[in-house]
């Protein structure tokens, strides 16, 4: 079942939009706190947005520049503002269309489900993770905190996906080799600590401190 995200603040055509979504067979949530987009975004992981500009605290092409960050994931834009400039606008900061208030229900369903055979007849959806506001993205191998995207080896990036994966459960020393063992490098206790050292370092160095908690004896966690 594909998952749409709803990021509109007007109540009433949220849930309308919700419910004949369902209607058509597709699982939709609708964005509630406006200030974290983005968590919700993550938590959800939708197969398409649908995105109005005029939004509280941040407005829709701040939220559409911070996702195309993390994810290639459709964004449909809806809003009564559809002069050419905010059209042209939303397409430069990544949208795939623009669909004009007032709406028909059934054009946007039908709009919506071209998009998503467009795009999952071809391509997998790529899954992100978050913690703390830090987007970890399986496709790029990537994290982005803040707007800052930061590149990691191939190391750093199982050991942070094995932690966020089971996060809020310690993963034992062991199971992480195993992880890195996945690659063609030789890996021992020793690797394994100056790996998670140098991890921490780029955390620390965007502010993300105390990220991964070390468990003695046993191995690391992600509260």
């Amino acid at each position: 079942m594909y998952r749409i995200l709803i990021v509109e603040d007007d109540r009433g055509i949220a849930q309308a939009i919700k419910e004949q979504a369902e209607l058509w067979g597709l699982e939709a949530r609708s964005v509630q706190n406006f200030r974290s987009v983005l968590m919700d975004f993550a938590a959800f992981d939708p197969h398409l947005i649908l995105l109005d500009i005029a939004l509280p605290f941040f407005n829709g092409y701040h939220w559409c520049s911070e996702i195309r960050r993390v994810s290639r994931v459709p964004i449909i834009f809806i809003s009564s503002a559809s002069d050419n400039m905010n059209i042209i606008m939303a397409m430069n900061m990544g949208a795939d269309d623009f669909i004009a208030k007032p709406f028909d229900q059934s054009v946007l369903m039908a709009k919506m489900q071209a998009m998503l055979r467009r795009t999952y007849d071809f391509a997998a959806s790529v899954p992100v993770l978050e913690h703390r506001g830090a987007l970890l993205s399986t496709g790029d191998n990537t994290l982005t905190y803040k707007g800052e995207k930061i590149v990691l080896t191939k190391n750093e990036y199982r050991i942070l996906l094995a932690l966020m994966q089971q996060k809020g459960r310690v993963v034992s020393r062991e199971k992480l080799m195993e992880k890195l063992w996945e690659t063609d490098s030789f890996v021992d206790e020793n690797t394994l600590t100056v790996n998670v050292n140098r991890l921490r370092k780029k955390l620390n160095k965007v502010g993300l401190s105390d990220f991964i908690v070390t468990k003695f004896g046993v191995g690391y966690l992600i509260e």
